[in-house]
């Protein structure tokens, strides 16, 4: 961004500060444009979001608000559309399309959506309405059926045992961990770049953490560890062989003269890569990580990871999650 004062370009900084929304106080990291001649500094619209977005995450969490993607799968399990689900639960007709917009529900309406998601609760929410159409409740109730049929059936959670809680914070990048979009992130590593496994895990994570570096938010919600190579997904192993297992991707296992054996990532013959899980933002993200690190071998990003705070502090602190606040000092992306 250049300068409205002297026309030239100007540096982002950041400083942590003391940010006030709704008579609470958070830290944030806050980034501005800073115009080295003149003292003077600014921001732009992907600025101002980026610090109105690590304001709301903490907000959210600290008060139990739901994110914008809980607000949106919730309808869509169901199979409403905004304007619907927002009459079914008794709001302004554009409410509900709001609050999957990123405005931030009051702690009365954010209660009522929570309570939305257990299927038997929403079915007397839908039996209190007088807002749809006959076919629409037949439609609604039969979605509604499913829902509690499979809650009787199913008590094993993959999603929750490969991913850890749906628990959106500091640790998962603020978003809720989506297998679904974790799935299609490696899906898209491997065609693009053929990696072997330790590869892979250092591309998710530079995925997940730059995206969060530029938006406040991660891509997948996934959980990264500190170990010895490197940054790398937690339950990584797990998570990998349900992927396979799934023939999202194919392992081919390679002996080296040293005795050690790799995995290395290929596409599967009968799988294409799924964009529409993303945003636009989030495709680009994903390509400039394989622009950066796309021909870098595996010995090459692993010491490039070393390099970053986020990995350094946490693995001589013992190997712990990195939290994505830490994605602010990144210094390869």
């Amino acid at each position: 961004m250049k300068s409205p004062i002297t026309e030239k370009e100007m540096v982002i900084k950041s400083e942590l500060i003391e940010h006030e929304f709704r008579k609470e106080k958070f830290n944030i990291v806050y980034h501005y444009y800073l115009c080295e001649d003149s003292g003077e500094t600014f921001e732009d619209e992907r600025l101002t979001q980026l610090n109105l977005n690590q304001v709301y995450n903490q907000f959210r969490k600290e008060h139990n608000l739901p994110f914008p993607e809980e607000i949106i799968a919730l309808r869509e399990q169901y199979g409403l559309s905004p304007a619907k689900m927002s009459e079914v639960l008794g709001f302004g007709i554009n409410v509900y399309r709001n609050y999957e917009s990123g405005e931030i529900p009051n702690s009365s309406n954010a209660r009522l959506i929570q309570l939305a998601q257990d299927p038997k609760e929403f079915k007397k929410l839908v039996e209190l309405s007088d807002v749809l159409t006959e076919k629409e409740t037949e439609r609604v109730m039969s979605k509604i059926d499913e829902l509690l049929l499979k809650d009787e059936f199913v008590n094993f959670d993959l999603q929750n045992y490969l991913m850890g809680d749906r628990v959106a914070d500091d640790y998962t990048g603020y978003r809720v961990p989506n297998l679904t979009k974790f799935t299609e992130m490696v899906v898209y590593f491997t065609h693009e770049t053929q990696p072997f496994k330790t590869k892979l895990n250092k591309l998710l994570f530079y995925a997940d953490f730059s995206h969060f570096k530029k938006s406040g938010l991660s891509i997948s919600g996934c959980r990264y560890r500190a170990i010895d190579m490197g940054p790398v997904p937690n339950n990584f192993n797990s998570i990998f062989e349900r992927i396979a297992g799934n023939d999202d991707v194919d392992i081919n296992y390679t002996a080296f003269p040293n005795g050690s054996i790799g995995e290395l990532f290929k596409p599967h013959s009968k799988r294409e890569f799924n964009e529409t899980v993303f945003e636009d933002d989030e495709l680009d993200t994903l390509q400039a990580v394989v622009t950066k690190f796309g021909k870098t071998n595996t010995k090459e990003i692993i010491e490039i990871s070393h390099e970053e705070d986020a990995w350094q502090k946490n693995f001589e602190n013992g190997k712990k999650l990195i939290s994505y606040i830490d994605a602010f000092k990144l210094k390869k992306m």
